[in-house]
């Protein structure tokens, strides 16, 4: 057998057999080291590391079982192998009891110690692959639905592993549909508060009159209405993790309490004057790619605004790492069920298509898709028509008969556009501005103009 380089100490005090032992395992490919009585053996296993250790039971010093305890107290700890005498199995027995792999009753031959090395070998090889697979299973459904092989993808994944466990407060910064939720989502699960609850606030979703109530709650006879305490989602959040999504949302009248809360993990309810206490994390984001540009318009608070970004994550738009379409694919058909596949003619115009909407508008074409395909091959023609190269023309667009001054001109065509975009997204006010990329408090406004 190969031993291919793998560490071998042998604690024997008879020094021919130490001798036999160490020639026939370096033949093989071993590195051995030779000791010959257990106090030289523990202090070896002290400072170095070794697949197995081969000892005899019976040693000048420290026996055998002392060797075998001061292996077993290594990470990761080596196999042991016993030597024992005939008539003393018992001992050998005892010794497996306490964690030896195997054991050879004297005299043996040395290929009966080759191969009981190769069958500890690859029984420690097969535990290790084990022991990855599960640790890529945990990973993989620590990061959920967040899939990607590329460079960029890595680079993400790595900063997630780097902050996860900390306090440090991060802002996720990404175009709608880049999956900052699943980020914010997958930091939570590998964090110090995985236990607690997640808690995710739309904040463009909350009108400013409400929004601190829905933030830190309210004591009863607050407001009209107010006919009894109720916790927001910070109280909520207490023990876990606080997702604050669409951040540059949040107005101005709440930022300072929010402040208050990054920086003393502590609030008053509305109307309320007892100070609440919290231990929480918070995690924000926006698809703003400049929240400084806020800052310095005074619509956001610059402390508030490096509160939140102690830590940033970038996440890529779909369009930057199109080699993660493919994975993608496969992990939206195996989740959607079914057996199905997609055609090359399919795929490359998936690879083609820019994804204004990114992750999420690829998972709403593989449904749509799937649904049309049914059970079989998913191709270009169960695919929207903007994938197939259909295109709006000049003249598709309407123009108004008179001239108008390009203010009223542009609002009128804003107008029209916004219903168009409604009647895509089937009167869903969230979807309609995830595909116009604004923000939901944005389009409530154009609304009521």
């Amino acid at each position: 057998m190969n031993g291919e380089g793998k560490r071998v100490l042998i604690v024997e005090d008879d020094p021919g057999l130490r001798f036999t032992m160490t020639d026939a395992l370096e033949g093989n490919g071993f590195a051995v080291t030779g000791a010959d009585n257990g106090d030289e053996a523990i202090r070896r296993l002290l400072d170095e590391a070794f697949d197995v250790v081969v000892t005899d039971l019976r040693l000048p010093g420290k026996d055998g079982m002392e060797v075998l305890r001061a292996a077993r107290g290594n990470t990761p700890p080596p196999s042991v192998v016993v030597m024992t005498g005939y008539g003393s199995v018992e001992s050998a027995v005892a010794a497996m009891k306490s964690g030896a792999e195997d054991y050879l009753t004297k005299p043996f031959p040395v290929e009966a110690l080759l191969l009981l090395l190769g069958k500890i070998l690859r029984l420690r090889s097969l535990e290790e692959e084990n022991r990855d697979l599960k640790r890529r299973i945990q990973d993989r459904s620590l990061y959920e639905d967040l899939v990607g092989g590329s460079k960029a993808m890595q680079g993400i994944f790595d900063l997630v592993s780097m902050v996860a466990e900390t306090d440090a407060t991060v802002l996720i910064l990404g175009e709608s549909g880049t999956g900052k939720e699943l980020v914010a989502r997958a930091l939570h699960r590998r964090g110090k508060r995985k236990d607690g609850p997640f808690l995710a606030l739309n904040c463009s979703a909350i009108p400013e009159s409400l929004f601190e109530a829905e933030l830190f709650g309210y004591e009863k006879g607050a407001f009209t209405g107010a006919d009894r305490r109720r916790a927001g989602k910070i109280e909520q959040a207490d023990g876990g993790t606080l997702f604050l999504d669409e951040v540059a949302e949040v107005p101005v009248s709440a930022q300072a309490k929010l402040l208050r809360v990054l920086e003393e993990r502590s609030f008053t309810r509305l109307g309320g004057s007892e100070t609440v206490h919290v231990d929480l994390r918070v995690i924000s984001a926006t698809n703003r790619q400049d929240m400084k540009a806020l800052v310095d318009e005074g619509r956001f608070r610059m402390d508030l605004f490096y509160r939140l970004n102690v830590f940033e994550i970038r996440l890529p738009p779909l369009r930057e790492r199109r080699e993660d379409i493919p994975l993608l694919v496969e992990h939206f058909i195996e989740k959607l069920g079914g057996d199905r596949r997609v055609s090359e003619k399919a795929m490359a115009r998936l690879m083609d298509h820019p994804f204004p909407g990114n992750v999420r508008e690829l998972w709403n074409v593989m449904e749509r898709a799937s649904i049309l395909c049914g059970e079989g091959t998913i191709g270009p023609e169960h695919l929207p028509p903007e994938f197939l190269g259909v295109r709006a023309s000049p003249a598709a667009i309407p123009l108004p008969d008179e001239i108008l001054p390009l203010k009223d001109a542009v609002r009128r065509f804003e107008a029209a556009y916004i219903e168009k975009a409604l009647k895509a997204a089937g009167g869903s006010k969230a979807r309609a501005s995830d595909l116009l990329r604004i923000g939901r408090k944005a389009l409530w406004e154009r609304l009521k103009k």
